[in-house]
């Protein structure tokens, strides 16, 4: 799932400091949750009444809204001047426009979710503030027809598309302040497809019962469990099975622990809540860093987890194993599976916890669980009344906010207005309660359908109201307001309740997934290649949708899940920046996926050259006649010569050296993805140096291990070279490589033009 936020400004591109802790993890949502203006706060709007959406209004009033995602066109308006928004001035913008995205996050889960952007500016104010109405798509450069003294209707979108990072508009305003009203929302439908499988809802987590994990992981640890000064087994260096470990702490934890734990370029941070009843105390200041735990993670799996290292590069990573048919946990005797994590268990005191037991319970943001703070607010559990009004004593009861934010004479008020002010004041003045207000999930009707709008403002007309004896006044108003609103565009029934996100942390929070679909997928990598100037060959989507599909003699079938459990797995699809060196890498090793397999050019000779006894065999160490066709080059990053295979196969706990077994890596999507996935996080650089004692030459270490350390170093030409030089130590096919890489990474990223920072070789 590719998804960006509504305005992508310069400073969110801008590098993080790598020496932050924490570390930045997102830099351009930091920037836009600035933009959240106090008057439009999710989901109670400044007068009490339901708010679907967030206000915002970027620090430049030229920066451009931008579709979030790709999606298809549902509703729009585009007017040509400003209404009257009721005061009598020309100070509101009614145009809007309504996305559909259907998307992928991963082990065939797919989301369907709409987004919208309304309050958009005026035609005649572009020159204004120097905006370029030629950046917007074709359909929202013209005024959508009606009439001319109040807004125009709005329009069905009829085959209508966007891509991420179209521009949709710019900012105008509502009553004279300029903002956006930003919503993302479900239907019910689409709600419980995804989230039925999900723990949001339910008032006590559980163990995943799913393979579906990305983001942050989670352990919920229960009070008194045994925590260890060092792993059991560890000789008198504080090693085991050669791993270094730092000597803590050993006792029990007195409270439930909450653990929260992330990889950030190659480091891991951990933090702990001790849990006491509904209240939460953070023991950890800052996350607790183990510096390149990520880099280093492939030799622990292989020291610690003799097995089957491939089941423990999982534990290592996730806490369990996620990949199909584990060796590990078919084992009997002593617990293979014993996972010791380091993890503080008190106020300045940490001890190792083996976190494989079924008793410590293991979740990621997958998971949508209450141990994250999510919280579904639907019928029986919602702070609003049936006219949308928010009660400032059940929004607290949510909140599980215990202290008092209002005097009795607050309380007792019952002027509506001045509960208003009351409720305005709790939520503006309080950030803990803000922060929770994100992370409701709430089921309500949209403000944009009309048929609620008396439900929602006759109490406009109450004693002491602003319409109260004033009929012609309300009449004029709710006129005024359907003007506006456009649910009859939309083919939602009328009246339907929807399923309503924080918008900001809904985008946030499903750019950790990594997971793409497949025509996301297929965009990353079906760019034209050119040589010198010329173009190669264009791929069509539809081509590259089958290439992640179909099996031929050279790929196999249903290449796109395994391609992306393996990207998880590895660590890949954390960062655009890892995954776009890797599509690079794909570009020239496997001809933009249509091959996965080394082939002999119609020489039936080809391999012999690869056969023991020759310097090509030697070199890759096959031993036995047959072995250089036996072991040719078979992956996305192809594995090539006995001794590769064989590794793979100890690291998998299974064999690949007999003739079926090593076609499989071809044969098996999981296999063909997962080799590949094993070479990038074992891959070691070495560079010659002259040794000063004896004077002889000897190779030492060049950087970490995994190919993703390279990739994490940035997105510059001499980056991609060495990435490349761990893949093809030669550099062949470089400029194919770059210009794969850059084609990717603009997919991925949040740059808003497409990288000229390189030059294909001439």
């Amino acid at each position: 799932m590719i998804i960006s936020p509504p305005f992508l400004p310069a400073k969110g591109l801008i590098a993080a400091n790598a020496a932050a802790n924490p570390p930045i993890l997102d830099l351009m949502m930091d920037e836009v949750d600035q933009y959240e203006l106090a008057h439009g706060i999710y989901p109670v709007a400044f007068d009490r009444r339901w708010h679907g959406g967030v206000h915002l209004m970027p620090s430049l009033q030229n920066e451009p809204v931008r579709a979030i995602a790709d999606g298809d066109v549902v509703a729009y308006r585009v007017c040509q001047k400003a209404y009257d928004g009721g005061g009598g001035r020309l100070d509101s913008n009614a145009g809007f426009v309504l996305l559909k995205h259907t998307t992928e996050t991963g082990e065939g889960r797919t989301l369907t979710f709409y987004s919208l952007y309304v309050h958009l500016l005026d035609l005649n104010s572009y020159n204004s503030i120097g905006a370029d109405g030629k950046r917007l798509p074709e359909f929202l450069r013209s005024p959508t027809p009606g009439g001319d003294a109040a807004p125009s209707p709005a329009q069905k979108g009829v085959n209508l598309k966007v891509r991420r990072k179209d521009v949709l508009g710019w900012v105008g305003a509502c009553h004279g302040q300029q903002h956006l009203h930003f919503e993302i929302f479900m239907t019910k439908a689409d709600f419980h497809a995804y989230f039925g499988r999900t723990q949001l809802g339910k008032p006590a987590p559980s163990m995943a019962t799913d393979n579906d994990c990305w983001g942050h992981c989670y352990l919920l640890i229960p009070a008194g469990t045994s925590f260890r000064a060092l792993p059991p087994g560890a000789d008198s260096h504080n090693k085991l099975n050669g791993i270094a470990f730092d000597a803590l702490q050993a006792d029990r934890n007195a409270e439930q622990l909450f653990v929260e734990m992330f990889i950030h370029k190659g480091s891991k941070y951990t933090n702990v809540w001790a849990v006491s009843g509904e209240s939460r105390t953070l023991l950890t200041l800052t996350p607790v860093k183990e510096s390149d735990y990520e880099y280093d993670m492939y030799k622990r799996a292989t020291a610690l987890y003799p097995a089957c290292p491939s089941d423990g590069y999982e534990l290592l990573r996730f806490g369990r194993i996620l990949s199909p048919s584990p060796t590990l946990a078919a084992a009997t005797g002593a617990d293979p599976r014993a996972t010791w994590m380091r993890v503080t268990f008190a106020a300045g005191r940490e001890g190792y916890v083996d976190v494989s037991p079924e008793a410590i319970l293991k979740l990621s943001d997958a998971d949508f669980s209450v141990l994250a703070g999510w919280q579904k607010i639907s019928e029986g559990n919602t702070p609003f009344s049936t006219d949308g009004l928010c009660d400032i004593d059940a929004l607290k009861k949510i909140l599980k906010d215990t202290k008092e934010h209002q005097t009795a004479q607050d309380a007792a008020l019952k002027e509506e207005w001045k509960k208003e002010d009351v409720l305005a004041t709790y939520v503006k003045s309080n950030r803990a309660v803000r922060e929770q207000l994100r992370s409701f999930v709430c089921e309500a009707p949209s403000e944009w359908d009309s048929s609620n709008n008396e439900d929602r403002y006759r109490k406009l007309k109450d004693e002491g109201e602003f319409y109260h004896g004033d009929e012609a006044g309300y009449a004029a108003f709710i006129k005024l307001l359907k003007s506006f609103q456009f649910w009859d565009k939309t083919n939602f029934a009328a009246g339907e309740k929807l399923w309503f996100f924080h918008p900001l942390a809904f985008v946030r929070l499903f750019r950790k997934c990594g997971w793409l679909s497949k025509d996301e997928s297929a965009h990353c990598v079906r760019k034209t290649i050119r040589e010198n100037g010329k173009e190669v060959v264009a791929i069509s989507r539809e081509t590259m949708i089958r290439r992640l599909s179909i099996a031929t003699e050279k790929r196999p079938a249903n290449l796109h899940p395994a391609f992306h459990q393996a990207m998880r797995k590895y660590g890949l699809s954390s960062s655009s920046l890892r995954l776009a060196h890797l599509f690079g890498q794909l570009t020239a090793e496997t001809g933009r996926l249509e091959f996965m397999v080394e082939g002999d050019g119609g020489d039936p000779k080809y391999f012999s050259k690869y056969e023991p006894n020759t310097p090509q065999g030697d070199r890759l160490g096959n031993i036995l006649v047959g072995d250089g066709a036996r072991f040719k080059g078979r992956g996305l990053i192809q594995l090539t010569g006995r001794p590769n295979y064989a590794d793979y196969g100890a690291y998998r706990h299974k064999t690949y050296i007999t003739d079926d077994s090593a076609d499989s890596i071809l044969t098996n999507a999981y296999n063909t993805c997962d080799a590949s996935g094993w070479y990038w996080a074992q891959k070691q650089r070495f560079k010659l140096v002259l040794d000063a004692t004896t004077r002889k030459q000897k190779f030492v270490p060049l950087g970490k291990p995994s190919i993703n350390y390279w990739a994490d170093q940035g997105s510059t030409q001499k980056d991609i070279e060495q990435v490349t030089k761990c893949i093809n130590p030669a550099g062949l096919h470089l400029d194919w490589r770059t210009q794969g890489f850059f084609s990717a990474f603009y997919q991925l990223n949040d740059e808003t033009l497409p990288s000229n920072d390189f030059k294909p070789v001439e």
